[in-house]
């Protein structure tokens, strides 16, 4: 069965989620509708409970708030674990891979 995506889209949403974070590790994962690499992170990502989705397409702005506010660079694929409000890790294309999400997550429980 496939994870259902939390569809973040705006900056209400997002300030949501860092506040949060600061109880629990959030995963961002920023996705790009026409970038192959994208697809395959997506279905490494659907394997995944209580993911927020970013479409860069859609929301272009706030992907950029999103790398203003943790310092990491925006690209496409690309999952930020936040905790306490900033990035603790992030991975992007190739390196997208659920097992190495859900330890990051773990990690920083």
């Amino acid at each position: 069965m496939a994870n259902s995506f939390l569809k973040l889209a705006d900056k209400e949403t997002l300030n949501r989620l860092l506040l949060d974070s600061r109880h629990r590790p959030v995963v961002l994962f920023k996705h790009s509708n026409t970038c192959g690499i994208s697809s395959a992170a997506y279905r490494e990502m659907e394997k995944l409970d209580n993911v927020n989705l970013l479409e860069v397409q859609s929301a272009r702005e706030l992907s950029k708030e999103v790398e203003s506010i943790t310092g990491v660079e925006h690209e496409s694929p690309q999952v930020i674990v936040l905790k306490d409000g900033k990035a603790v890790w992030n991975a992007s294309h190739y390196s997208v891979k659920a097992v190495a999400v859900a330890d990051a997550v773990e990690a920083n429980r």
